[in-house]
């Protein structure tokens, strides 16, 4: 299972109008450590960022999987009540769990949250779709591939 981390990452950005503007924008990484997740970002976004960067923050997160869709240029938040019965009293328990989903807009975040969820055996209920501020992410790179998006 993939540990994400955000780290935020402080640039100047070229705009579309070719004003430079100093941003403050999210990534994931999936890595084992702080240090780990500091050194890939870095390496990651060195190919985009001409000049100073820093990163400004980072923190683990409580995604728990991620349904990429390379169509999706927004990353949308869902939180899932996973419903399972306790043996012992019958009764219902929920625990929450967040999972990413990549996708066009919120309409199809639920459509691919849905697709994503197909074959699970287990009871589920959405607790909340919310679109996040993360603009890439970038899994372990086992094949050399590089970003999610390539």
């Amino acid at each position: 299972m993939a540990l994400w981390f955000e780290c935020k990452v402080r640039y100047d950005k070229m705009q579309e109008n070719g004003m430079v503007k100093k941003v403050n924008e999210p990534y994931l990484v999936d890595a084992l450590t702080f240090t780990e997740a500091e050194a890939r970002i870095l390496e990651e976004m060195k190919p985009y960022i001409s000049g100073e960067y820093s990163i400004s923050s980072e923190k683990k997160t409580k995604i728990a999987e991620i349904f990429f869709n390379e169509d999706g240029d927004r990353y949308y938040l869902v939180k899932v009540n996973m419903i399972t019965l306790d043996e012992k009293t019958g009764a219902e328990k929920k625990s929450t769990t967040q999972i990413l989903v990549q996708a066009t807009d919120f309409e199809d975040s639920l459509k691919k949250f849905q697709a994503g969820m197909a074959g699970t055996m287990a009871d589920f209920e959405i607790a909340s779709i919310s679109e996040t501020m993360i603009m890439d992410v970038f899994p372990a790179d086992l094949s050399g591939k590089g970003s999610a998006e390539n």
